[in-house]
């Protein structure tokens, strides 16, 4: 698995969760394409098993399917419009495997097509079937596995991520991308950048960082002016950003990010001000996952708030945020992400939260270390810090939605990271007792004996103390 790009790590696409909705979404997309041309489809099936099955409704997993079915793309539906579709869909009870122009015309129904199975497959606790009936009487059937982070892989195919070609600098391990910034001299966000101009050309790979920049931005300045309403999922919480972000300013948001931002730059940056931002940029991401809205997986959905939330903190009040600055903060942390991958796992199905929001940290601390002057050594010391104080973070959505305690675990996700960052910038990591490698071994030994409750299922923890019907009332 040496060929990950960090755009495998962060994908744009539609909220709750990138292994309930956007991996499951990309899914059906995948059996779709697979469909025979030429033979009517009859009927569709999809089978959730594991925590697909037991949290699917409060992430959305039934709509991912069916919009994914459907034909939709979660990096560019218009996300105001799929309450229309779902709707239209259940009332046809069909969806459309073929194109606006040539439709072919199979059988749904969600409510009957949708099944909810109460076993779990042995590769993955998130698996899905789908199955189709042909008009030729035969039956196509395929299982995938939704892995984390947006991540699917097919059974039957290898779950190995190789591109087929070998990067200038492989990197599986933490020891392997210190190994090369020692051998070239050159510090990490280079070594990143020359890997990732084998998968794109050089121009376009500085379009595609500076639109995913643009697009955390955005999306933040997107939470902090949406109308302050309850979130939905029947846990009746209410967005906060919008409110906070007044407060904060003393007037309402600009509508444009630019003017917004010129506001943000004319607050006082003083401690409590500057911590109080970084919260309200965290929550405003994840009020906007939590509302099906369009984030980028950091490396999920989940955890889609910390990386913004740190990267926007470092723009407006630090030194030398230039736009070259926040690429190599960008191309860092993408690094940080693709290590925890390869090694570990970034599903909280598989790991419990220290898999998405305790990864999501470590990859803020090692951005935020290597663009303010830190070495390779302390990038990856900033990197374990963060992780080694999320080691066994348990996952226990109240409802199986992605809003308690989730949203607020970002805010604080963001803060540890930023303090991981500064104790790295002030320590010899000579000093260093436990490495970044050590600290992922780690993670993953106390996600394999972490018991299954509480890994999203929604059996354990908070999840069972708040019932759903007593946080609603």
């Amino acid at each position: 698995m040496h060929s990950i790009s960090i755009f495998d790590i962060f994908k744009i696409g539609v909220g709750p969760s990138s292994s309930h909705t956007l991996g499951p979404w990309r899914a059906a997309l995948a059996f779709r394409e697979s469909l025979p041309l030429g033979t009517e489809v009859l009927n569709l099936r999809v089978i959730l098993y594991g925590s697909l099955s037991k949290t699917g409704v409060g992430h959305g997993t039934d709509i991912a399917v069916t919009l994914g079915l459907e034909g939709f793309d979660p990096e560019t539906i218009t996300t105001a419009d799929i309450p229309f579709h779902v709707s239209r869909i259940k009332a046809e009870r069909q969806v459309n495997v073929g194109s606006p122009v040539a439709p072919r015309m199979a059988t749904f129904d969600p409510q009957r097509d949708i099944v909810f199975a109460k076993r779990t497959l042995a590769f993955h606790p998130n698996a899905l079937t789908f199955e189709a009936l042909l008009g030729n009487g035969k039956k196509k059937k395929q299982t995938y596995y939704s892995t984390g982070g947006g991540f699917i892989v097919k059974v039957g195919t290898a779950s190995r991520i190789d591109q087929g070609f070998q990067l200038p600098h492989p990197v599986h391990s933490a020891a392997d991308l210190l190994a090369h910034t020692e051998r070239t001299g050159k510090s990490i966000s280079d070594i990143v950048y020359e890997n990732e101009q084998a998968f794109r050309p050089v121009d376009d790979l500085l379009v595609k960082i500076d639109h995913y920049l643009d697009t955390f931005y955005h999306v933040i300045h997107q939470g902090c002016t949406a109308p302050e309403e309850v979130l939905p999922g029947g846990l009746n919480v209410k967005r906060r950003a919008r409110k906070l972000c007044a407060k904060l300013l003393g007037e309402p948001a600009a509508n444009s990010f630019s003017a917004w931002e010129k506001q943000l730059r004319r607050s006082l940056p003083d401690f409590r001000n500057t911590t109080s931002w970084i919260s309200c940029f965290a929550l405003a991401v994840n009020e906007e996952n939590a509302a099906l809205g369009r984030v980028i997986t950091s490396p999920t959905n989940g955890a889609a708030g910390v990386i913004p939330a740190v990267l926007l903190y470092f723009r407006c009040w630090c030194d030398n945020a230039d736009q070259e600055a926040q690429r190599r903060f960008l191309l860092t942390a993408g690094e940080i992400g693709s290590i925890f991958k390869k090694n570990a796992t970034i599903s909280a199905a598989e790991g419990g939260c220290q898999a998405e929001v305790g990864v999501s940290s470590a990859m803020a601390a090692a951005g935020l270390t290597e663009v303010l002057g830190g070495s390779p050594e302390q990038v990856l010391m900033a990197a374990e810090i963060a992780m080694e104080h999320h080691l066994g973070l348990t996952c226990d959505p109240i409802g199986g939605l992605v809003q308690i305690p989730c949203i607020e675990r970002n805010a604080i996700g963001a803060m540890k990271a930023i303090t991981a960052a500064n104790l790295a910038l002030e320590s010899d990591p000579k000093d260093a007792i436990v490495q970044l490698d050590v600290v992922i071994k780690t993670m993953l030994d106390t996600a394999r004996d972490m018991h299954s409750k509480y890994r999203e299922t929604a059996e354990g923890g908070l999840a069972v103390q708040i019932p759903v019907a007593m946080a609603a009332c």
